[in-house]
């Protein structure tokens, strides 16, 4: 099955993988996904024969993250193709696992405004991950650890007096892994946003929960 995985919870990221390898395209700027979605598209897919879309939803600022979702969603809906939502954090997990043979790991990103997201995760299987309790938006100084988790993501650069630990570039082709496992599983893998932070999309009450 030849899965198109698009994410833009920081730069831009479009991968194709299938049985015959995988096709990349990304650009870092993180603040013009829209200008650069459509031509990485067109370098990724090309000819190829897409069977299914993944999309990564965050958490992220609300601008950038949309540009994704959306594309993936018209893309999907024009050849009427499933489309599966995979937390980014989740992505960046498994591929930390993977490298650096942890029990645990907690993942942080740039949340902007001097903040971050972070999501503590276990493996679930040689392919996919498990949240450990919820994903977070906070000041660096705030997050909470677990002791035997290894600290990973670009907050760590950012950060690194408040967030000591490692950083590997996003490669948004594992979140194929993720997809094929929860599909396995029977696990839903909806498109909802996580945006976390409140004034970003006006929502009421008090700090999102999320547990995909």
């Amino acid at each position: 099955m030849n899965l198109l995985c698009i994410d833009t919870s920081e730069g831009t990221q479009v991968a194709l993988v299938g049985p015959g390898g995988v096709r990349r395209a990304g650009d870092p700027d993180s603040r013009a996904h829209a200008e650069h979605l459509a031509r990485l598209l067109a370098e990724v897919v090309d000819d190829q024969r897409v069977e299914g879309v993944v999309v990564g939803t965050g958490p992220a600022p609300f601008t950038g993250l949309r540009v994704g979702l959306v594309t993936a969603q018209v893309f999907a809906l024009a050849r009427r193709l499933p489309v599966h939502g995979v937390p980014s954090l989740a992505v960046r997990a498994r591929q930390s696992l993977d490298a650096v043979g942890a029990a645990r790991v907690t993942v942080v990103t740039d949340a902007r405004r001097r903040e971050v997201y972070s999501g503590t995760f276990a493996p679930a299987g040689p392919d996919d991950v498990r949240l450990e309790d919820e994903f977070t938006v906070a000041y660096p100084g705030d997050v909470v650890v677990p002791e035997d988790s290894v600290l990973v993501g670009p907050g760590t650069q950012l950060y690194p007096e408040a967030l000591a630990g490692t950083d590997l570039p996003l490669d948004i082709a594992v979140a194929a892994r993720l997809v094929r496992a929860r599909l396995a599983a029977g696990v839903p893998m909806p498109t909802t946003p996580l945006y976390l932070r409140r004034p970003d999309v006006h929502l009421p009450g008090g700090r999102k929960r999320a547990t995909h």
